[in-house]
Order: C-alpha cells, then sequence, then structure tokens
C-alpha cells in the first residue's frame, strides 16, 4: 500500500465512511491515476475535468456514476492533500430527474405472488412496503419489528442513521406468519420473545 493511499484510507476512517464508500473512493483514485499513468498527488483539477469528460464520452457513464467518481476525487484533493479547489472547478454533473416507475396494484400482486417461499415474500413484501434498501433488508432483524407501536426501526442505514419506517398490518401479518414457520433468533442471542412480533 502506497503511502498516498494509506492516508487517504485514514482520513475516510476518520470520519467514519462505510465500507462500500472506502473501497468506492480508493478505486476510483487508483483508476484516475491510471489513465494518467502518474501518481494522483501530481495531478490537479485541469486533469480531473478532462478525466470527466473522458467518463462521459468514451466510457458512456452516467451523471450519477460520474458524480461518484467526481467526490471521490474531491475527497482526495480536499480531504487527503488538503487543496482546496472551489467547487465550479470541479463540478457534480447535473442528474436529470426522472419520475419513478410506479406499479399497479395487479403488478405487486403478480410480483409478490412470484415468490418461490415465504421467506422471499417476506422479503419482497418488507422493501416494496417499506421502501428500503436492499442493504437494509438485509441487515434487519427481529427485534426490530415493533408490533406495538407499528413501526421497524433501521439501524445504521444509509449515513449510518437509524430511522423508524411504518408497518403495514398487511405486512406484519406476513412477518408473523414467516416468524412461526422458521423462527428466527435475535442476533445470535437466543429465542426472540413471541411478543416482540407476535
Amino acid at each position: 500500500m502506497t503511502q498516498l493511499r494509506k492516508i487517504m484510507l485514514e482520513e475516510l476512517q476518520r470520519r467514519n465512511y462505510s465500507q462500500t464508500t472506502v473501497k468506492s473512493y480508493l478505486r476510483i483514485v487508483e483508476a484516475f491515476a491510471k489513465y494518467y499513468h502518474r501518481p494522483p498527488d501530481q495531478l490537479g483539477s485541469d486533469e480531473i475535468r478532462a478525466y470527466q469528460a473522458y467518463l462521459f464520452t468514451k466510457r458512456k457513464l452516467c451523471p450519477r456514476t460520474v458524480s461518484v467518481h467526481t467526490a471521490g476525487l474531491r475527497f482526495f484533493f480536499c480531504k487527503t492533500l488538503k487543496r482546496k479547489y472551489p467547487i465550479e472547478e470541479v463540478p457534480y454533473p447535473k442528474s436529470p430527474r426522472r419520475l419513478p416507475i410506479i406499479l399497479t396494484p395487479e403488478e405487486v400482486i403478480r410480483l409478490l405472488d412470484s415468490a418461490r417461499n415465504l421467506f422471499h415474500r417476506a422479503l419482497l413484501m418488507t422493501a416494496y412496503s417499506t421502501g428500503l434498501r436492499r442493504a437494509e433488508v438485509c441487515h434487519l432483524k427481529v427485534d426490530d419489528i415493533d408490533s406495538q407501536r407499528m413501526v421497524i426501526h433501521v439501524r445504521e442505514g444509509k449515513g449510518k442513521r437509524d430511522r423508524d419506517v411504518p408497518l403495514s398490518p398487511k405486512l406484519l401479518e406476513t412477518l408473523r406468519a414467516y416468524w412461526r414457520w422458521m423462527k428466527p433468533k435475535i442476533g445470535g442471542a437466543g429465542q426472540l420473545p413471541r411478543s416482540m412480533i407476535a
């Protein structure tokens, strides 16, 4: 590991960035340096601008992906190297705002009915009903389901933030059926009391 990479890694860890962001930013700076065949600390805002154009025109990346690259490079130059670039010198690309595709009730039923088993159905219903991200659904534990207050506690979601999302009666019914079927455990610490979800 080079000294620069080590310093950048420490800066990311010091700010408590997620592991996904850490890996992504390190890869971005590495790709940037490889593109110019030079150490990244020998490059500057002119090279970043040209690199942004390359990402759009040659690599055909979407604005959102180029924004992630820009964020990684800005972090490297501003936080790791302590260089101050005005935002207008290294802008974030404009992303078109698109309306989300809304499924019809019939499409939602078809989607849920396509589940192979109760486990898959519970996952699909949880994601659809709550709007949770994939990783957030994967990290849910039985004790995150609060049937008294009718909420699901999301622990350390995006940005390491906790939040509560509404729990619909239909989803609770499915989660209870799943609980009776699988009897999931509390984070490895033994059986969950039925009162938490039942």
